[in-house]
């Protein structure tokens, strides 16, 4: 593009000309036709008859043939494409109705149905009117929204998953799937399994949509996916050229880790990056928004709080060895670790967290009841159907990353979690302030009970799994955060936080088929941790952006982590619920 002061005298007079009627006279519509030229020749007529050209200048420019430099700007470009998605439909989504919705699809209604009433942004297009009474309409009312993007944090989160995922971890992936035979999927599942999922992903394809559009029995449609042809695939490259069956290319992009990354300022709520995935042409389905995955042990926070609202410390002991637990439906529940140091030894709290033991943290489970954790959890913003069972303390429960990094909010903001801001302001064309937006708090826990999680969660970082932030990335800032991995390594977490930042990444494969066999590759710490410690240096390495390396959390003076504020036992007793008031009602993720 450029600048008016950079338009020559044809430039000038084309756009001039092109006032009266922008389609008739536009020379890329009109390529073919004399208008767009004679419209243009008119103005140079008219600055002669007022003493800018002469009638010698005006024969010579009337000659010049228009020349265009035009490209075409496609939506799924530019900055931030999937939060610019996910912007756009929730400001133009309709009020919820049940006949809408498939008869699957209940919680999503009910989800979107406290949407509409609590959150401002919601079907703002839709909720809110014009002085003729019209809805709004954000492509052609010429509104201003001020979104709380950061560009240039958005250009790091952008850069820091490509180059972990298209730099390490892709060929990692690539290496292990050769010496499988190729195939994208786990050898831990069957190949019945296997089978089921390619032939669900035929039919979704658009090369079957085709075939049944042109009239192509299942029979005619399946035998083309099994004959080789020229195509083009996505890669981290760009597209490329290739001869395979399209069967082996739905194998191929199955095959592609994927990953969603966020952003935000726990104190007022903006989200400053966002990433919902790999490649927004190619992949737009939000990782960010919409993608609920198994949580795995960035939940544990949750739980441990839990104890920490009911008086206990982190310094407080348990006997750690496996337990077989009996619960209400007369079965047991016996859970495994990957921990096995110090079995039979007694270990702190803390040390449970700063490990991701599962055998502490099911012993904090069973001084509690599933409905209290499950309460809590929703006061902590997941938004997802969630079973009340014992095994939710591991991570069962599936949330979307957006959730996650609202709920990691609490442990920064002295117990209140803040919701995401996406928007501060509209206006209308006129400039006029239309809507202004702020974020919603939500008291989850005591402030007692948020700065010992807080000071367990930095010991995650300082000596626990995610020691890699300090030792790899050589991060110095204050630091808390919680890697998490999911059975058998299907989704792969890290959840981390400064004084003023919280963020949280996923990595994973579409499939929860697709997935490193070993831990070197396909736990947290190794497959999403990078991700954050990537973008953290490049945000704390950009003087421009005022993060400072050298503030420290706020914690009142005298704070000590192993002393109850509100009780001097420090004993570990029942949980006995959560505030029903303190349970958030929308998110915009």
């Amino acid at each position: 593009g450029k600048t008016p002061a950079e338009l020559n005298l044809q430039e000038s007079a084309m756009l001039i000309g092109m006032c009266k009627n922008p389609s008739i006279y536009n020379p890329i519509l009109r390529a073919n036709s004399p208008l767009p030229m004679e419209r243009r020749n008119t103005v140079f007529q008219q600055m002669e008859k007022a003493g800018y050209l002469t009638e010698r200048e005006v024969d010579s420019l009337s000659r010049l043939p228009i020349k265009t430099s035009f490209h075409r700007m496609d939506h799924k470009q530019g900055i931030a494409p999937y939060f610019r998605e996910h912007l756009r439909k929730i400001m133009m989504a309709d009020k919820p109705d049940r006949s809408d919705y498939a008869s699957w699809q209940y919680d999503k209604f009910r989800d979107d149905s406290i949407q509409w009433e609590t959150n401002p942004l919601y079907g703002w297009c839709n909720k809110n009117r014009k002085p003729d009474g019209s809805p709004y309409n954000i492509y052609t009312d010429g509104l201003k929204i001020y979104t709380t993007i950061n560009p240039a944090m958005q250009r790091y989160a952008e850069e820091a998953v490509e180059e972990h995922l298209a730099g390490h971890l892709q060929p990692a992936f690539d290496r292990e799937r050769r010496a499988r035979g190729g195939d994208p999927f786990s050898t831990s599942i069957s190949a019945d399994q296997r089978k089921k999922i390619l032939e669900r992903a035929i039919r979704q394809s658009e090369r079957w949509r085709l075939g049944k559009e042109d009239g192509l029995s299942d029979s005619e449609i399946r035998a083309q996916f099994d004959r080789k042809t020229k195509m083009q695939v996505w890669s981290w490259r760009g597209q490329r050229d290739t001869v395979m069956t399209p069967l082996d290319s739905i194998r191929y992009m199955k095959g592609i880790l994927r990953s969603g990354f966020v952003a935000m300022n726990p104190h007022n709520g903006h989200v400053l990056a966002y990433v919902g995935d790999i490649n927004f042409s190619q992949f737009q389905y939000d990782m960010v928004s919409d993608g609920r995955r198994q949580t795995g042990s960035i939940i544990k926070p949750f739980l441990y709080s839990l104890a920490m609202i009911d008086g206990a410390s982190p310094c407080d002991q348990v006997l750690h060895v496996q337990r077989t637990y009996r619960l209400d439906n007369g079965q047991t529940w016996t859970p495994r670790n990957t921990n096995h140091r110090r079995v039979g030894e007694m270990v702190s709290i803390q040390w449970g967290l700063q490990n991701s033991d599962n055998w502490v943290t099911a012993e904090l489970m069973s001084r509690t009841s599933p409905l209290t954790f499950k309460r809590l959890l929703e006061s902590y913003g997941l938004r997802g159907p969630i079973e009340a069972t014992m095994a939710m303390s591991l991570g069962t429960p599936e949330a979307t990353v957006g959730e996650m990094v609202s709920g990691y909010t609490t442990f920064v903001n002295d117990g209140v979690r803040v919701d995401p801001i996406l928007v501060t302001q509209i206006e209308d064309m006129h400039g006029n302030i239309v809507a202004t937006f702020a974020p919603k708090m939500t008291e989850v826990l005591t402030a007692d009970a948020a700065h010992k999680m807080l000071y367990m969660l930095q010991n995650v970082v300082n000596g626990g799994t995610g020691g890699r932030l300090r030792s790899s990335f050589g991060l110095q800032m204050p630091l808390g955060g919680k890697t998490g991995t999911t059975q058998n390594n299907s989704d792969t977490w890290f959840m981390g936080f400064t004084p003023d930042l919280v963020a949280g990444c996923w990595v994973g494969g579409e499939e929860r088929s697709v997935r490193f066999n070993s831990m070197a590759f396909g736990q947290g710490a190794a497959a999403a941790l990078p991700i954050f410690g990537k973008f953290l240096k490049k945000v704390y390495g950009d003087s421009k952006l005022g993060y400072l390396a050298n503030i420290p959390f706020q914690l009142p003076e005298g704070f000590s982590p192993c002393y109850d504020a509100g009780n001097s036992d420090e004993a570990v007793e029942i949980y006995e619920g959560v505030n029903p008031d303190s349970i958030g009602s929308y998110s915009p993720f």
